[in-house]
């Protein structure tokens, strides 16, 4: 008797038109068994030699799945034929080109620290890669090179003695040191010591102030220090900070001034010029002046700190300016991280230059004889225009 031909896993494998085979004599085994060979396939829908219907994902007639389709994939949400459903398809972002970088201004040779932005918090101790040792030998190296550049840096107020001093000191806030000098000849005048200024009328005093600015404050301010003189040191300026301190009007800038400049004692004076440029410069990125001070003082000898004071300030007020820095005519270019956030053209440079280095007279009526014998001019009195 013949056995009927079996249903392959895949029917369509077989030639079209060819015999049935026999199946060998013995146990009956299930042909369907073997796969089809994988270059014909029968595709999905069709019927197999059996004369069933194939479908993607369901079982023939051997018992077998086979593959689905791989052509169409079913939609994002919907279910596949195994009941699961399928992932939503995410959208890439869309590639956007990297901004081009733009090429760091050097300086005329090359600088010892790297140009980085100052970070949004305040932090103690060398900004950027720079370390501790580097930091310190720059900011010496600054210093030695501004001594060269202004070895007659003084003090620009006027005055002859620690009294004179410190009411000068107090009436240069929100002022120019040449607007001092032309307004205290006319005060001192009139109230030379403590004593006569504390016991002087308020109204006169305002009127000599005047042009200094917000002269109602500093009337108080001069009179009430005049007054705390007079009554708790004996009419004498106290040569100490924490006796300083105690004046009307008077802080630690003002106390170091006096300190530094009537007394001889060392302080760094911490003004506007001061913390402007130490920050140019990546010393330190403090923000509060007495932290300025610590910081500072710190990458110096005590010996330093009054001289050094009076090189940044003649250094800001006649090179390094808040708005436009005159880079491009800066002695000490190769050693700044800021080179460059001003005027790199020497010749546009020299036109930004301020006070003796442009030609022009300087802060004080009757300055030191070193000033005048290096070119310096004195500034001309109230009123002579």
């Amino acid at each position: 008797m013949k056995e009927k031909p079996t249903a392959g896993a895949g029917g369509a494998g077989e030639d079209k038109g060819a015999p049935a085979k026999k199946a060998p004599a013995g146990p009956a085994k299930a042909t369907a068994a073997k796969k089809t060979p994988p270059e014909k396939k029968t595709p999905a829908g069709k019927k197999t030699a059996a004369g069933k219907k194939t479908a993607a994902g369901k079982k023939t007639a051997a018992g077998k799945k086979t593959a689905p389709a791989a052509k169409k994939s079913a939609p994002a949400g919907k279910k596949t034929a195994a009941g699961k459903k399928t992932a939503p398809a995410k959208k890439s972002a869309p590639v956007r080109k990297a901004p081009a970088a733009k090429k760091p201004l050097v300086a005329p040779k090359k600088a010892t620290a790297s140009v980085r932005a100052a970070p949004a918090k305040t932090v103690v101790g060398p900004a950027g890669d720079e370390s501790r040792t580097a930091l310190v030998r720059r900011a010496r190296r600054i210093n030695r090179e501004l001594a060269e550049v202004f070895p007659y840096a003084h003090p620009e107020l006027d005055f002859e003695n620690p009294f004179q001093l410190v009411v000068a000191t107090v009436l240069s806030a929100q002022t120019t040191d040449l607007r001092v000098n032309q307004t205290t000849p006319a005060l001192f005048a009139k109230y030379p010591t403590p004593e006569d200024l504390a016991a002087a009328n308020p109204e006169e005093v305002e009127e000599i102030l005047r042009p200094t600015g917000f002269f109602r404050a500093k009337t108080r301010s001069v009179m009430g220090l005049s007054k705390a003189l007079v009554e708790d040191f004996g009419g004498e300026v106290p040569g100490r900070l924490e006796d300083l301190v105690k004046l009307p009007g008077v802080g630690r800038k003002t106390a170091f001034v006096v300190l530094g400049n009537a007394f001889g004692r060392p302080g760094i004076t911490v003004d506007t010029h001061f913390q402007r440029l130490v920050r140019r410069w990546r010393w330190t990125e403090e923000t509060d002046p007495d932290k300025i001070e610590a910081a500072v003082g710190a990458l110096f000898p005590k010996s330093d700190w009054t001289d050094l004071s009076h090189h940044v300030i003649w250094h800001g007020r006649r090179i390094c300016h808040a708005r436009k820095p005159a880079c491009g005519a800066c002695p000490i270019a190769p050693l700044c991280p800021a080179y460059g956030e001003g005027e790199t053209d020497p010749e546009k440079a020299k036109k930004l230059l301020k006070y003796e280095k442009g030609g022009l007279p300087g802060q004080r009526l009757k300055p030191p004889q070193a000033y005048l014998d290096a070119g310096g001019r004195a500034a001309p009195p109230l009123g002579a225009g």
